[in-house]
């Protein structure tokens, strides 16, 4: 067992020991570390004024990662190198290229956002070896805003890192920095105590489940992409945070001829191309359901165990026919993910139990697949309906038809009474008019302020219209059974 945390900040080394467990990175540089170049705007991973990069080893090479530092807890840099603004300058002031950059193209205004468009701009410059195209750049620095709106500029000096000189100090070190991060990796269970509080990291799926069994009211960290607002916006003390970034099972995609075992601790960026193969629309919507700094570090398997009514991964793979594999000590059981949501807050979950993994089956030959996001903002906003459907045709007849919804009820749930409407009728609009009210037997969504319960159910069944329209126009067909796009 280690009582500490190891890590690189920047070239030095840095071991931590008692340390709050939900003190943020954020925190940290600018009161301990002296690192001012990371701001606090949001404190709740919108804004992008905090980013930082992080880098760990990946089958011997280095991964860069924007990500949010105002809602990463410390605890998390184990074994990776933490980059700031203040390390990208060279011995003797020298600017990196992206900061040269930034400077040609007059990409700072008041300044007080540059630093983390720098960071998301390095990451990029580590990150992608061709020049990425003006959707690319959009995607890239879409978690970062520039309250000056001076965008143009940034943009230019994106695309200006790429016609410089690419090679840096980085890239010349990279195998010194790989062999330091690998002599921090080790099979030890991190303890952490800080007052009457805990961090724990087990480094194995045995160990996690010993743990939890040990502290079942523990609260489960992954990218802290929730948790974190927990801290930073609600104010409430985690007495015991045990952390899953080090259980290597949960990091894990295994591809077979049945489908894709997605790790609980695989994150959206990690696990979006494998999904996406299946399932194409699946990737429009990881662009838009957060930034490039949440997608980094967001897991699917922390969206789903959560259980909000309105994150977007759940109704994306219920429609998908998810599995869960769910463990408590040495017991596993497996469940439809439909089946987990029991209630507002309340999930098929037991105290000390985990979600082990995440099946996604193959798609059945022929099936089409759509999954809708409708939100207020186009990028990283919450839904305010989130609609997935898989249907299957046999000639004109319905034969499997699936559809899922987050955001009109308290939990993701399928309109079981709109797919029988459905089920083993002609696809025409005649049966796609009486599924649309058949959905009123299924829903009564509320209003809030992201939209009125009437208006969430006329999208919902507009966006039933909308799957029969794009599955019966000539232009495309989007089969997805077969693992290919057909174009007419």
């Amino acid at each position: 067992m280690r009582d500490s945390i190891r890590f690189l900040l920047g070239d030095q080394a840095t071991e931590l020991r008692c340390f709050n467990p939900t003190l943020t990175v954020l925190d940290w540089l600018r009161t301990q570390a002296r690192r001012p170049g990371c701001k606090e705007g949001c404190n709740e991973g919108d804004c992008g004024a905090c980013t930082v990069v992080v880098a760990r080893s990946e089958a011997g090479r280095l991964r860069y990662r924007s990500v949010n530092a105002c809602i990463q807890f410390l605890g998390a840099l184990d074994g990776c190198q933490l980059l700031t603004v203040e390390d990208l300058q060279a011995p003797g002031n020298a600017l990196h290229a992206v900061q040269h950059a930034m400077v040609e193209q007059h990409g700072s205004q008041c300044g007080f956002c540059t630093p983390g468009f720098i960071m998301s701009l390095f990451a990029m410059a580590k990150s992608e070896p061709e020049a990425p195209s003006d959707q690319k750049i959009d995607d890239i620095l879409a978690g970062n805003l520039c309250r000056c709106t001076g965008y143009a500029p940034i943009v230019r000096a994106a695309k200006q890192i790429y016609v410089s000189e690419r090679g840096d100090r980085f890239d010349q070190r990279e195998a010194e920095t790989v062999a330091r991060l690998s002599a921090l990796h080790d099979e030890e269970t991190i303890h952490v105590e800080y007052q009457d509080r805990l961090f724990i990291a087990p480094a194995s799926s045995d160990e996690l489940a010993a743990t939890l069994l040990e502290h079942p009211a523990a609260t489960i960290l992954a990218g802290s992409t929730d948790v974190g607002l927990w801290v930073t916006k609600q104010m409430r003390p985690l007495d015991t945070i045990v952390w899953i970034g080090r259980v290597h099972e949960l990091r894990e995609i295994q591809d077979s001829a049945e489908g894709l075992e997605i790790g609980a601790a695989v994150t959206y960026a990690e696990a979006v191309e494998s999904i996406a193969a299946l399932y194409p629309d699946f990737a429009e919507l990881v662009r838009r359901l957060g930034s490039a700094q949440i997608q980094n570090v967001g897991t699917i398997g922390g969206n789903i165990a959560n259980g909000s009514p309105i994150g977007d991964s759940s109704p994306a793979l219920i429609a998908m026919g998810a599995v869960l594999h769910l463990r408590r000590g040495h017991e596993r059981r497996a469940t439809q993910l439909e089946d987990f949501f029991l209630g507002y807050g309340r999930q098929d979950r037991s105290p000390g139990e985990f979600i082990e993994r995440i099946f996604v089956p193959r798609p059945p030959l022929g099936a089409r697949y759509r999954a809708y996001k409708v939100s207020k903002r186009f990028d990283q906003d919450i839904s305010a309906v989130m609609g997935a459907f898989l249907l299957r045709l046999v000639g004109e007849r319905v034969v499997e038809i699936t559809i899922a919804f987050g955001g009109m009820a308290a939990i993701p749930q399928r309109a079981r009474t709109a797919e029988a409407s459905l089920r083993e009728q002609i696809w025409n609009e005649a049966s796609v008019h009486k599924a649309q009210q058949a959905m009123e037997e299924d829903f009564q969504p509320i209003s809030d302020m992201r939209a009125s319960g009437r208006y969430r159910m006329r999208v919902a069944k507009n966006l039933l219209m909308r799957l029969y329209l794009e599955t019966t126009s000539t232009v495309e067909t989007r089969l997805v059974g077969d693992r290919t796009l057909a174009h007419a």
